[in-house]
């Protein structure tokens, strides 16, 4: 049975916080022959909150113990003998866990997180079909102008030159003009996100990947525009700089596992000079 007065419980909850003792500690909830006591609530409620949270947090606790107490019993009844003998299984997880502890603790003291570019460059073109591209990738820029805007012309002609001027004409001319402006030719980008803001076309977008540099299309309120400075079709090596992260922590982790397997075999060799084990043949 769970109790309801949560004023209560927090009074109490507080007072065991404080003395740490079952004196006068009344009992929560009972399922079967287990009991919870005010005070065994204590841990899952912070110092510095206010009432209304220690309630609910309280209520929360009560709850889950119940059913967890109940699901106990209910396994406890139904599974056979040797399946409720987990003390091993149990022992086996605190030795890994221990393991593994001091495993993180050794690698955060030994391990150099510097990894120099030589190194991230070397491991991308020996393991270069590792990172395969599954779409489309392109570099450019992409421009929607309004059918009401003047001087269209304009934006053909500044797109198609080279001169980085007129880079800096096509931006005031969008801000001008309201006009939509996306510079990416320093960045690779998906080319379905782009095509997503073009208008459909018959046979998709992917065909004019290969075969046009400049591509331009209207519908009924805008002219669009994508000027393709470079790409790379899906089934092609990811360029590096996109993998570059999954290359750092890749190469991370083999040196970690260079460190954990240095540090077994040093700790059995040493154990073996020292004779602090045996193996019966």
């Amino acid at each position: 049975m769970i109790k309801k007065s949560y004023p209560f419980i927090i009074l109490f909850v507080l007072a065991a916080c404080m003395s740490g003792e079952k004196v006068n500690d009344p009992i929560m909830a009972k399922a079967y022959d287990k009991v919870l006591y005010a005070s065994d609530i204590s841990e899952a409620i912070p110092n510095g909150i206010n009432q209304q949270d220690s309630i609910r947090l309280a209520k929360s606790h009560i709850e889950k113990w119940v059913r967890n107490q109940l699901l106990l019993h209910l396994a406890e009844q139904n599974l056979s003998a040797e399946e409720k003998n987990v003390e091993q299984q149990i022992e086996d997880y605190r030795s890994s866990l221990l393991i593994f502890k001091y495993e993180q603790n050794y690698i955060a003291q030994k391990l150099d997180t510097v990894i120099d570019q030589q190194a991230i460059q070397a491991y991308y073109d020996n393991y270069s079909s590792n990172f395969v591209l599954n779409h489309n990738l392109i570099k450019g820029i992409f421009i929607r102008v309004p059918l009401a805007a003047s001087n269209r012309g304009k934006v053909s002609q500044w797109l198609r030159s080279d001169d980085q001027e007129h880079l800096k004409d096509l931006e005031e001319y969008c801000y001008s003009q309201g006009a939509d402006f996306d510079f990416f030719e320093e960045t690779w980008r998906s080319f379905s996100e782009i095509t997503a803001r073009l208008p459909v076309r018959n046979g998709g977008y992917d065909p004019i990947l290969k075969s046009q540099k400049f591509y331009e299309t209207r519908d009924t309120s805008s002219y669009y525009y994508l000027k393709i400075t470079d790409y790379r079709l899906e089934g092609m090596v990811a360029p590096m700089n996109m993998v570059y992260d999954d290359l750092h922590s890749i190469l991370l982790n083999k040196r970690k596992l260079e460190i954990i397997q240095k540090l077994e075999t040093n700790v059995y060799n040493d154990a073996l000079n020292r004779e602090q084990f045996t193996i019966t043949e």
